[in-house]
């Protein structure tokens, strides 16, 4: 298996449809300090899933951020060779719109699945979740394992 590795900033001007407001977007976030930031307005994917995805020699490893969540809101399907990782964050109270100073924590439902060049024997996934981090190690099936060649 071939994984790329991730670089958030690589192409940023290519990755917004208007490059040039995207250019400025952090220009004026620090003149107008943290009651008001441009970036606030434009980028509103509040429920996003971070992940890091990584391999080892018999396993893929995923570690997804889910603060806030608790461990009764996780779910966890696989289905041939998609894993899927979902949850619901919930606000303790209610709050108004005349009560809102600020808000910038995001609630409601998520969802992310990930494709993985084998089939997932869902046996063989091991989930640990802990401080607001969810890992799984996915095992390798035998034929994806490396093999030790004798040479005589």
């Amino acid at each position: 298996m071939q994984l790329v590795r991730y670089n958030p900033h690589h192409n940023v001007m290519t990755r917004s449809n208007n490059t040039f407001n995207s250019m400025f977007d952090g220009l004026f976030d620090d003149f107008f300090g943290p009651s008001f930031t441009t970036r606030d307005i434009l980028n509103k994917n509040t429920n996003e899933l971070r992940v890091d995805i990584y391999e080892q020699e018999k396993t893929v490893v995923i570690e997804a951020e889910m603060p806030g969540v608790s461990k009764e809101d996780l779910q966890l399907n696989v289905k041939g060779k998609l894993i899927t990782l979902g949850g619901e964050k919930k606000r303790k109270e209610e709050v108004t719109t005349e009560q809102q100073l600020r808000m910038e924590r995001s609630s409601g439902k998520f969802e992310r699945t990930f494709r993985m060049p084998f089939e997932i024997d869902a046996e063989k996934v091991v989930a640990n979740y802990e401080n607001g981090i969810l890992r799984l190690e996915i095992s390798k099936p035998e034929e994806k394992l490396p093999k030790q060649i004798e040479i005589n």
